[in-house]
């Protein structure tokens, strides 16, 4: 039986779920599962975005056809030809013998390896920046290759502004019922496995996944449909931000991942010690055994954490075997910009450490604390203070600040007077769209401070900035109009509400909405969870703001919808400023994602990894 989840009026999740799949890929473990997502839309012409793995092959097709409601199938755009999501492809040939495959001329190469051979008039090829207009959408195809895949490329739907992503924003696990982020606790319960697909299937190529970024950026995206894991529809900047984080290879979090190696608990001794002196001078750590914790975890750890350090033991002259695979995958996988340490252990030669420091100095930007500390067979006494000097090495790139203990967060010793105005910002806020009438002419302007005074009387305050125009109308005509706002306001509403002056802007121009209140006053209906109407009845002058003590003249609920705090909007709604990009000179392979470093790439450059030539590369 189907079971499908509607996207929005013309799309349609078709996906599935495989709760059985044990390892994804035959490597990465996942106990929650996955899921293969696939869309349909229903337009003029209809549309299917990519297939999905041969286990939910039954169900996967029993959505589309209850989906389609009797209609013909006109395209199948095949986005990533990874077996996961199209291992389906021939199946939706056969059902729909109409049906036009919409791919680029590197998905159309991968189609005829994977599958056979589909005659050339049932596929179109296109390019970056062609378009396809399936009726009422006009949809856009951009190129997004060894993301992570040569031939990936995504699509956007200019007409609902979403954002088809391939396997970009995608994540580990099952869809429980849910579809949207924002119908779970995201940040509690996924972030980890969103951070564990980024770091394990995408990581290693943050280049690429950079110049994504860069062509989405140009785009008014206001959904993201990935090809594993939920659909974002509200704060997208969640996980955006953290994509652009990843990609630069900086730490997302201040401290310190310890990964050790122990055949008989005396390295992990010795971890463990050094684990309780970071503690102790308040700085995060977390701790994995590499023989009982996938590797994947602990590299999407590496992902996170600004220092790493790594305790082996010596075995057969060499790295423990485990932990010789973690370090191996994480200079497979890219990671950089860290600060390493180094713990070994040797009964009669110990090796690890230098082996260990050796591989990842072929990592980019890898600081090591100098003093590694090797130990033959168990820690004794007099190496205490080793790892105690190793870890106030690690704990003075962290700046503590003196007199506050880490661990309660409370003040130790008198702080000495003066005025932090840093601390004004601990107060609570909210976010309001004070809008205002003259006349004809209405404005809006974004405000963090409204205030209940009395009950009963019912009565308000609200704090304007004497330079915005709302100020001057509210001056004029004493009356006003309060819509709170709620966390799924995009960052769009801020721009267009608060960016610009109302002097020479109308803010309201083209507004899906015209709703006012009865005091003729119009008010801001999307993403608002109330409306308060006021009439002031009392203004107290303080520099730089008026107080406008005010009377309620009305006020209605719209939504049951949180209200969006002024930290709320700084944390998750307020795009975070990108890590400072270098001024690095290069190639990229469009194939296999390798890079050229220099001013100029010959012409009869060969690609080490692909075997393509010069053509097949452009500028970073």
């Amino acid at each position: 039986m189907h079971c499908i989840k509607k996207i929005s009026n013309d799309l349609t999740w078709v996906g599935a779920n495989d709760r059985r799949l044990a390892m994804f890929e035959g490597v990465y473990s996942v106990p929650d599962g996955v899921s293969y997502n696939s869309y349909l839309l229903t337009d003029e012409k209809t549309v299917l975005f990519d297939t999905v793995d041969k286990a939910v092959r039954e169900r996967f097709l029993e959505n589309i056809d209850e989906a389609l409601k009797g209609r013909d199938l006109d395209y199948l755009i095949v986005q990533h030809m990874e077996p996961d999501h199209s291992a389906t492809i021939q199946d939706i040939i056969k059902l729909y013998p109409n049906v036009r495959i919409i791919c680029n001329e590197k998905t159309q190469q991968f189609i005829n390896q994977f599958h056979d051979s589909i005659p050339e008039n049932r596929v179109k090829t296109v390019n970056e920046n062609d378009t396809l207009n399936t009726g009422k959408h006009l949809l856009h195809f951009v190129m997004a290759p060894m993301v992570h895949w040569p031939e990936v490329m995504v699509t956007y739907d200019s007409t609902d502004k979403i954002l088809f992503s391939a396997d970009g924003f995608g994540c580990f696990g099952a869809l429980n019922g849910a579809i949207f982020a924002d119908e779970v606790d995201f940040e509690k319960d996924y972030m980890d496995e969103a951070r564990r697909y980024y770091a394990n299937i995408v990581g290693k190529y943050g280049i690429q996944v950079d110049s994504l970024l860069s062509k989405a950026s140009a785009l008014a995206v206001e959904m993201i449909c990935p090809l594993h894991g939920f659909v974002w529809r509200k704060n997208l900047n969640n996980i955006v931000s953290k994509y652009a984080l990843w990609s630069s290879y900086e730490p997302e979090d201040r401290g310190v991942m310890i990964a050790y190696a122990s055949v008989y608990g005396h390295t992990e001794n010795a971890a463990e010690i050094l684990a309780c002196s970071l503690r102790n001078k308040g700085i995060k750590t977390q701790m994995f055994d590499v023989s009982c914790t996938p590797a994947s975890e602990i590299v999407s750890a590496a992902f996170r954490w600004s220092h790493l350090v790594f305790a082996s033991t010596t075995y057969n002259a060499g790295i423990f075997v485990t932990m010789e695979a973690l370090i191996s995958d994480l200079v497979s996988h890219n990671i950089q910009n860290r600060t390493a340490a180094v713990i070994e252990n040797g009964s009669w030669a110990p090796e690890s450490g230098k082996l260990i420091r050796s591989h990842l100095e072929k990592c980019k930007n890898m600081r090591f604390i100098e003093n590694t500390v090797s130990i033959k067979s168990s820690l004794k006494k007099n190496q205490i203070e080793e790892l105690e000097s190793m870890a106030k090495a690690i704990a003075s790139d962290f700046n503590l600040p003196s007199g506050i203990s880490a661990q309660k967060n409370q003040v130790q010793e008198p702080v000495s007077a003066g005025v932090d105005k840093n601390s004004m910002f601990k107060l609570s806020y909210g976010l309001f769209a004070l809008s205002a009438k003259d006349n004809e002419k209405d404005n809006v302007c974004i405000i963090n401070t409204v205030t209940q005074i009395t009950d009963s009387p019912l009565r308000i305050s609200i704090a304007v900035n004497k330079a915005n125009y709302t100020h001057e109308m509210i001056i004029k005509t004493g009356e006003f109009n309060v819509s709170v706002f709620t966390e799924s306001a995009p960052f769009s509403a801020f721009e267009r509400f608060g960016f610009h002056s109302g002097r020479d802007t109308d803010k309201f121009k083209d507004c899906s909405y015209n709703a006012r209140t009865s005091n003729g006053i119009r008010y801001v209906s999307e993403h608002t969870n109330a409306i308060i109407s006021a009439k002031v009845i009392q203004t107290l002058d303080y520099g730089s703001h008026t107080l406008f003590i005010a009377e309620v003249t009305q006020a209605f609920s719209v939504s049951n919808e949180a209200s969006a705090t002024y930290q709320y909007y700084f944390d998750h709604i307020k795009p975070k400023p990108q890590a400072a990009k270098t001024n690095k000179k290069g190639f990229v392979c469009k194939i296999c994602g390798y890079v050229h470093e220099g001013d100029q790439l010959p012409a009869d450059f060969v690609c080490p990894l692909c075997k393509h030539g010069a053509a097949d590369f452009e500028p970073l």
